[in-house]
């Protein structure tokens, strides 16, 4: 991680005195992400698939973004994005058991995944290639519920919390005259064991200051909390809609 947010913020150093938009603009839009979810849930050695043994598959799953931009030299640009992922399902556990579930117990999840952004990023580019580059905190909170369905009793939680710094990277190739573009945008960090990725690809077409928006997300989060640990995929298509002044 540390040559990771050296290497990216080396680079911002030397963008910074160049990198401003040209006018004040702001932006914000909402997003229907359906995903297909993978991976697993370890508390204190025990493992739990959410796929398999949880039958966690799919869902949709909300994302809400705002960005402010400024031509103060400099100073970055801000952009702010909110993703909550709320899955449940009924399955089994092991023969293993899972914390203080017995083995072999059918079962209720509920799987929480909360992520606040803030990225600060400075235009690099901005004609018809844009490019922003700039660092994000990512705060993360998740927390997996199972409740063992032959014994209201016995209720286990799992989860797991942080903030991430993150490098952050942006590029749109716009098609002159027609609001059409292509882009793709991502947040990435990995350091002693822990990784996390959060990529998008996307075709774009714009509109008086309409935006609209759809494209491919892929997630993966693999995070270790004490003796918690998260280790699950997300990916599958996604379409918003939004403004831009």
């Amino acid at each position: 991680m540390r040559k990771l947010m050296i290497a990216v913020g080396g680079s911002l150093v030397l963008a910074a005195p160049l990198a401003s938009a040209d006018v004040v603009g702001a932006g914000a839009s909402v997003s229907y992400w359906n995903s297909d979810f993978s991976g697993d849930v370890v508390n204190k050695g025990d493992v739990v698939d959410i796929d398999k043994d949880l039958n966690m598959s799919s869902d949709g799953n909300a994302n809400f973004t705002a960005n402010f931009e400024h031509p103060i030299p400099v100073l970055p640009n801000v952009r702010l994005n909110y993703t909550g992922i709320s899955q449940s399902g009924r399955g089994k556990v092991g023969l293993a058991g899972f914390d203080i579930i017995g083995a072999d117990a059918d079962v209720k999840s509920d799987l929480d995944i909360d992520q606040l952004d803030a990225t600060f990023y400075y235009e690099v580019l901005d004609n018809w290639v844009n490019l922003d580059l700039g660092l994000t905190a990512r705060k993360l909170d998740a927390e997996l519920i199972l409740r063992d369905l032959s014994d209201s009793a016995k209720v286990s939680k799992t989860s797991v919390d942080g903030v991430l710094p993150m490098g952050y990277a942006s590029v749109r190739f716009d098609l002159p005259f027609t609001g059409v573009s292509v882009g793709g945008e991502g947040n990435v960090i990995s350091y002693s064991g822990d990784s996390l990725y959060d990529v998008n690809v996307y075709g774009q077409f714009d509109v008086a200051v309409l935006r609209l928006r759809a494209g491919y997300r892929e997630m993966a989060i693999d995070y270790e909390d004490d003796d918690d640990r998260l280790d699950v995929k997300l990916s599958g298509p996604f379409a918003s809609i939004g403004v831009d002044f």
